[in-house]
């Protein structure tokens, strides 16, 4: 389905990438930027993306970011973003902290304690709804909130959280990512520190998590930034992209993040991306079309995809200025719908959806990319 009036459409999880006969930046009144893998990395802005972001900016876009990371505080993010040449202000910030706040807020009475585990972005969110963050399970907390609160953590803190879980205190998180990508490559995320925790509490407990993809992330991204036609940008299918699904908006993928094309092509309907882009310079520029061609095929510019034996088969030409991310467009179109058809390589068919990961002869739906994606480099 094309974009032509700016209305968008809702990021259903459909077997073709959306397109968009207007630049991203115009077809949409805010964009809804990740961070981590989005826009920085390790501390260093990603190629393209202050460049990318001014202009955005310039036309009209309203830039929000929104970000699962609980650790600093939207002053401390907007002073960042600041540093790396892409001016924002605290309130241009959404963090994961701020929506976990607001949900323990809504569970506890005003002024109780709560215990943390984590870093001063969940601390300040937490006074700023009038809780009082407190250290020790012997402090008389109400309840428990982990967030990522860096490498510098000290073992203690998750022993005071087990021990307070374990008494049958009501536990949050701000969100539960597994991994978060750094300078050096990925590390382990928030949702690693609270399966220390399920694990030292032999696994009886769960937490209320209110980061991306839940509904209270999108509810709270939506009453702070009172977008109308919002698009979110991110590089993770099971946070940024699922969160959009969940929220019934559109969404880009860009793949500077943990995101790589085979876990793109196997992505199921939940974790389908309206758009995808090499980096934020895809909202600068219209999205082409994805058609499907009536003889099993799936075309995109100079590029067409289609199943063969239970392989992912790629026609174009060699060399030249040919577009890398139409053939993976086309791609998409012809593994989504492979795998929705039950890996027969008929679109028209009804079946299972795809399993996230690098995928293998036709795994599980998923038809083999190998020999597709090695003709592209990737």
């Amino acid at each position: 389905m094309t974009v032509r009036n700016g209305q968008g459409r809702r990021n259903d999880g459909g077997a073709l990438p959306g397109s968009s006969a207007l630049p991203l930046s115009e077809a949409y009144d805010t964009a809804l930027l990740d961070l981590d893998g989005v826009v920085y990395a390790g501390g260093e802005a990603v190629p393209y993306a202050v460049g990318a972001l001014g202009t955005a900016r310039a036309g009209g876009m309203r830039l929000a970011y929104v970000t699962n990371n609980a650790l600093r505080t939207p002053d401390a993010v907007a002073a960042h973003l600041t540093e790396l040449g892409v001016p924002a202000e605290p309130g241009d910030v959404i963090t994961s902290a701020q929506a976990v706040a607001r949900l323990i807020a809504d569970d506890v009475p005003p002024g109780s304690r709560v215990l943390v585990v984590g870093g001063e972005g969940l601390r300040v969110a937490l006074r700023e709804r009038g809780l009082v963050p407190v250290d020790s399970a012997d402090d008389r907390p109400v309840a428990v909130v982990q967030g990522f609160g860096g490498p510098e953590t000290p073992w203690s803190r998750f022993a005071e959280a087990g021990y307070a879980v374990a008494r049958g205190l009501p536990w949050y998180a701000s969100n539960t990512d597994l991994t978060i990508p750094g300078a050096r490559g990925i590390g382990p995320g928030n949702g690693a520190a609270v399966e220390v925790v399920r694990i030292a509490t032999g696994g009886r407990f769960e937490p209320k998590v209110a980061g991306k993809p839940l509904p209270p992330m999108h509810r709270e991204t939506v009453l702070r930034t009172g977008a109308l036609r919002p698009l979110v940008v991110g590089d993770r299918l099971d946070t940024d992209i699922e969160g959009a699904f969940n929220g019934g908006v559109d969404s880009l993928l860009v793949l500077t993040g943990v995101t790589d094309v085979p876990q793109l092509l196997g992505a199921v309907p939940a974790h389908r991306p309206t758009y995808v882009a090499a980096d934020l310079r895809g909202l600068l520029v219209p999205q082409p079309e994805v058609v499907a061609d009536g003889d099993g095929g799936f075309a995109c510019g100079q590029w067409r995809a289609s199943v063969r034996g239970g392989e992912l088969v790629l026609d174009g030409p060699d060399g030249g200025a040919a577009d890398v991310m139409d053939a993976v467009r086309a791609l998409c179109g012809a593994a989504w719908a492979a795998a929705d058809a039950g890996g027969s390589g008929d679109a028209s068919g009804g079946g299972t959806g795809a399993s996230g990961g690098r995928s293998s002869g036709g795994s599980k739906g998923v038809p083999d990319a190998g020999k597709a994606l090695a003709r592209l480099g990737l």
